[in-house]
């Protein structure tokens, strides 16, 4: 029973989210005479909730024609409402997107409206984004979105348990297996990991799978109706995988990904993977720490200095009404402005050049920030980058796999067969 009631209440929410977005969109001119656009977030909670409401203020201020409705649902709500809201005959003028399959399904469906000329016109405002940046969004030489902010993973580690126990931060896998033994034997949990939802342990197979994939098949296998999976490199990267788990915390895919970042900034652990735009809730540690890269792996034959990460951004659906004050709003959410705004308030690493610097953010988040654009590309996580058809069989391998119920070989021919399904 209260399961029925939980979906009935799921489909008024998304009911009359778009009751309100088709009633703006068929009214987009108010008694007023102000134009309403409507802006489709994730981000209903703090501190990216005040950010955007003083950025829609700023706006409104400035532009006193222009109305902006916001329409939010946070993380896995926002791709269930998105689903629904962006079928429809009325979608949202402007909404959020991941880059990768997930983005791509709304350039393919003709739901993201082509945003080339609008990038060509004003150079001043599209020359200030960072282009590594805005090539995931691009689709055969077309722009689709506007990068709003970029992350990547590192490694973080208590320097404090490094130092007393003589330890160095590891390049090498070897070295990397060696610190956590070391780690083990001092009575200090390793490594901790949350993989109650599966994209946690997806990372770390992300990032391995760069090291032991060569980069022409990823982009095969990565690509819409591309994959296969058959390279002996994803096997081996689920192998290394496995070596970690006497290292880790007990039944990670009990955990959260919050809770193991609480536990390690309480001093619970060693080593945690993290994203880049985690590292303001660092600053809540009481003791020192720095990061590292994810080790090499001597003899593999996949990228052993690539990093992983993505950009996030908007875009604009094609059957808005107002692309032209759609634009307006995004180009003034990018300026360089609103991009050290972005920083500072919410720790999300703007991909507006400059924006991220000494006045704005941290030494590491500036280091972090640096590293991604010397990087230039990076592979972007599987469970952005798969269709979600590939990905489930492969998350929830992975978290069978770390359960011990499925072995590594098991984990790919389950991706395996998926893939096959995807293409027919």
């Amino acid at each position: 029973m209260k399961r029925w009631f939980t979906l009935a209440i799921s489909i008024l929410v998304v009911m009359s989210l778009l009751i309100g977005c088709s009633s703006k969109s068929s009214n987009s001119k108010s008694e007023d005479g102000k134009t309403t656009i409507t802006f489709f977030h994730r981000w209903p909670n703090e501190p990216y909730k005040s950010y955007y409401k003083q950025v829609i203020a700023e706006f409104e201020k400035q532009n006193p024609d222009i109305h902006v409705e916001e329409v939010t649902a946070l993380n896995d709500d926002y791709k269930q409402k998105a689903n629904v809201i962006l079928g429809s005959k009325n979608p949202p003028d402007i909404f959020f997107s991941w880059v990768g399959e997930y983005g791509e399904k709304f350039i393919r469906d003709g739901v993201a409206l082509d945003l080339s000329e609008y990038y060509a016109a004003d150079t001043e405002w599209s020359g200030q984004l960072i282009e590594s940046q805005v090539e995931h969004f691009k689709k055969d030489g077309k722009v689709y979105g506007v990068p709003l902010f970029t992350d990547s993973k590192l490694f973080f580690y208590n320097k404090e348990v490094f130092d007393k126990l003589n330890l160095k931060a590891p390049t090498t896998w070897d070295e990397f297996i060696t610190v956590l033994e070391t780690l083990k034997k001092s009575g200090t949990t390793p490594l901790i990991l949350g993989n109650k939802s599966p994209w946690a342990a997806a990372h770390y197979v992300t990032a391995l799978n760069q090291r032991t994939v060569p980069g022409e098949v990823l982009d095969k296998d990565f690509s819409y109706q591309g994959a296969e999976f058959t390279d002996p490199g994803y096997v081996e990267a689920l192998e290394k995988l496995n070596e970690l788990k006497p290292y880790l915390n007990e039944n990670p895919n009990a955990s959260a990904h919050d809770e193991t970042r609480n536990l390690f900034i309480g001093g619970k652990a060693g080593v945690i993977l993290l994203e880049t735009l985690e590292i303001s809730f660092l600053d809540d540690a009481p003791f020192e720490w720095s990061s590292f890269k994810v080790p090499t792996i001597e003899g593999a034959k996949g990228d052993q200095e690539g990093i992983i990460g993505a950009p996030e951004g908007f875009m604009v659906t094609k059957k808005s009404a107002h692309p032209e004050e759609a634009m307006k709003f995004l180009k003034f959410l990018t300026s360089k402005a609103n991009g050290e705004k972005l920083i500072k308030d919410t720790g999300f690493a703007s991909t507006v050049q400059g924006a991220v610097n000494e006045n704005t953010a941290s030494e590491q988040e500036v280091k972090a920030m640096d590293m991604i654009i010397e990087a230039g590309d990076m592979l972007i996580w599987a469970d952005s980058a798969l269709d979600s058809r590939v990905f489930k069989p492969y998350g929830d391998g992975v978290q069978a796999m770390l359960g011990g119920t499925m072995t590594p070989e098991e984990v790919m021919k389950s991706v395996q067969e998926a893939a096959k399904q995807v293409k027919k």
